[in-house]
């Protein structure tokens, strides 16, 4: 086999491959030896068939199979050959293609960057320095009393939190729009579910009042025909209601499994969740801080077939999140620039993880699966679930080796706290005592 290689781009690479016809005859003659016993021709007892009548039957489909199997076969040799590390799939154009003849044919394909870690001393990374406040405590408290509103109907004007029933008919340019209307729709004031300008319109008003308003759709507005469009809405508010909270006593600590019902057990409890909801936080924080910069440090070629698969990927996951839509229409550019980072990420991280020699640790990965069963009702179950799938697996270790790199360029990075709020970092709606 003859073999030559011709750089075409920074990574692409242009193999020329020549088999010779001898390698190609002896192929074809072992299938068809092989089919031989098979074939059945009337006059013949079954594998008695001259092999000049198999040849003459079945040689150009023998043909056919052998060749394709020896592009690939024979690509891959010849970049073994080369010592060139292939990523993705080639391109293959046959050039001469005839029974009798050498087979000869050019593949193009991309191979994988090669690229030093950059130094990541002069890295930046900020690290939440958050501590769980007795005031935070008290906002959480109030939050989950909030969550558990119940609504009381009220005389008086609408205000913002205030929920109300309301029926509305909206026209642009006098015509009626799909969507536009409804009757006892319930609007939360302040919630942010509905346009501003319809909240701002309900503000003031009280049950039996009806009035005109406009309302403005802005242009980033989901309904295209809707876009910038400006409507005429009539409203009539049905009812209004205000939020009664609960008052924290023993029935409503108990709903949380503080079983005592004391408002100090409840305290620690939501404490204690706040703290290990705000530990995963800061580790997300950290996590995305040192994939940014290491993304940041690099400049890497990346591989056209590795960023397609990635789009595929990427596809097909946000066709999952929607149900199973048909996402096929979409143009790749959508999923471009995300599948580029992925790819980007994934040949830093494997050349950080071969460069250093940083091996699985099967004791941090036992660690982590326990840590996430704990939180289940029945630990053990969810334990063995993983344990007899290797998919399922494979996420933890990955999630393992992701903290050991993290923890690796943290220990060269420039660590710079960042002082702020729980709230800050969690959010104020965040439920972390159920």
């Amino acid at each position: 086999m003859q073999v030559s290689v011709e750089a075409t781009g920074n990574i692409e690479r242009k193999l020329s491959i020549i088999i010779p016809v001898e390698r190609i005859d002896e192929e074809v003659n072992k299938r068809l030896k092989s089919m031989r016993s098979r074939v059945k021709i009337d006059g013949f007892r079954p594998g008695k068939v001259p092999m000049s009548i198999v040849s003459q039957q079945y040689g150009d489909a023998a043909f056919q199979e052998v060749v394709g199997e020896l592009f690939q076969s024979t690509f891959y040799e010849a970049a073994d050959q080369e010592k060139l590390k292939v990523a993705g799939l080639p391109q293959i154009e046959p050039q001469t293609l005839e029974p009798g003849k050498d087979l000869e044919y050019t593949a193009t394909f991309d191979t994988y960057p090669e690229f030093e870690i950059a130094d990541i001393s002069e890295m930046e990374v900020k690290q939440p320095a958050v501590k769980v406040t007795a005031a935070d405590v008290d906002e959480m408290i109030e939050t989950l009393r909030k969550q558990a509103k119940d609504w009381k109907e009220v005389d008086q004007v609408a205000k913002e939190g205030d929920l109300l029933s309301v029926d509305f008919a909206g026209t642009i340019d006098g015509e009626t729009f799909e969507g536009g209307s409804a009757e006892g729709f319930s609007v939360e004031l302040g919630a942010g579910r509905m346009l501003k300008d319809f909240e701002d319109a309900l503000i003031g008003m009280k049950a039996g009042d009806e009035k005109d308003s406009e309302v403005s759709f802005p242009e980033d507005y989901p309904a295209e025909k809707l876009k910038g469009k400006t409507s005429l809405f009539n409203i009539k508010v049905n009812k209004v209601s205000e939020p009664v909270l609960p008052e924290v006593d023993e029935e409503f600590i108990k709903k949380f499994g503080v079983d005592d019902g004391s408002i100090d057990s409840f305290k620690e409890e939501v404490k204690s969740n706040m703290e290990r909801e705000l530990e995963q936080r800061v580790k997300g924080r950290v996590k995305q801080a040192v994939m940014e910069g290491l993304e940041e440090l690099h400049e890497i070629d990346l591989p056209k077939s590795l960023v397609a698969d990635e789009i595929k990927q990427l596809r097909n996951e946000m066709s999952q999140n929607a149900k199973g839509a048909d996402l096929s229409t979409l143009p790749d550019d959508i999923f471009k620039d995300q599948a580029e980072r992925r790819v980007k990420l994934g040949l830093i991280v494997g050349e950080i993880i071969t460069k250093n020699k940083l091996e699985k640790d099967q004791q941090r990965v036992d660690d982590m699966l326990n840590s996430l069963a704990a939180s289940y009702e029945d630990p053990q179950a969810l334990i063995e679930y993983y344990r007899g799938d290797q998919a399922a697996m494979q996420t933890i270790e990955a999630a393992v080796m992701e903290e050991m790199i993290v923890e690796w360029a943290l220990e060269k990075a420039k660590v710079v706290d960042e002082e702020m709020k729980f709230s800050d970092l969690v959010g104020p709606e965040t439920e972390v005592a159920a």
